[in-house]
């Protein structure tokens, strides 16, 4: 288990209890890999298959041009390789004692960091929608607050049930908790 006491994250408070740390599930990553898996079987058949039927292309003059056009395609497919694991990997949502962080990562330098605060949510819900989710147990979780973006989710993260509840615990104990001076947002 991760020590979740050394996690850090753009304006977390020194007094900052961080209670859980959600990455999407690994059958969500596969999916995402599952094209490029597929072009990089192509990409092993041209290798292994082209020069078995032509055997003259890698004797032939344009036998640097088709190395070439190789060599390009295996770049294009490893950069989209890890283009795919840096979306999925920084995506995470951070539950702490005082407020739900979300880390969103768009592309290679653009991201997005949003939190929501436990006295705004009105409703969490839970979704596990098709048979592979259902079997894996990964699925969304839908906050609804009242604040100015209706809707908080967490995509494909395991065991949404038990983060759902999680998150309805945090927000209730924070409503009938003694009212403290809230520390302002930096």
């Amino acid at each position: 288990m991760r020590d979740l006491s050394t996690v850090r994250f753009p304006g977390k408070h020194e007094e900052e209890t961080v209670i859980a740390v959600y990455h999407r599930h690994w059958f969500d990553i596969l999916t995402h890999l599952f094209l490029s898996v597929f072009f990089s079987v192509i990409l092993i058949g041209g290798f292994a298959v082209l020069p078995g039927l032509f055997p003259g292309i890698m004797s032939s003059p344009n036998a640097p041009f088709f190395l070439f056009l190789e060599n390009s395609f295996l770049l294009f497919l490893w950069l989209t390789l890890f283009l795919i694991w840096i979306d999925v990997y920084f995506d995470v949502w951070i539950v702490t004692d005082e407020r739900i962080v979300n880390i969103e990562q768009k592309d290679l330098f653009n991201r997005r960091v949003s939190e929501l605060r436990y006295h705004t949510v009105q409703d969490v819900t839970s979704e596990v929608q098709g048979v592979v989710p259902s079997i894996l147990g990964f699925g969304d979780v839908l906050v609804q607050t009242a604040g100015e973006s209706p809707r908080f989710i967490f995509h494909n993260i395991p065991d949404p049930v038990a983060v759902k509840d999680q998150i309805m615990k945090l927000a209730e104990r924070r409503r009938h908790a003694p009212q403290t001076n809230e520390r302002s947002a930096t």
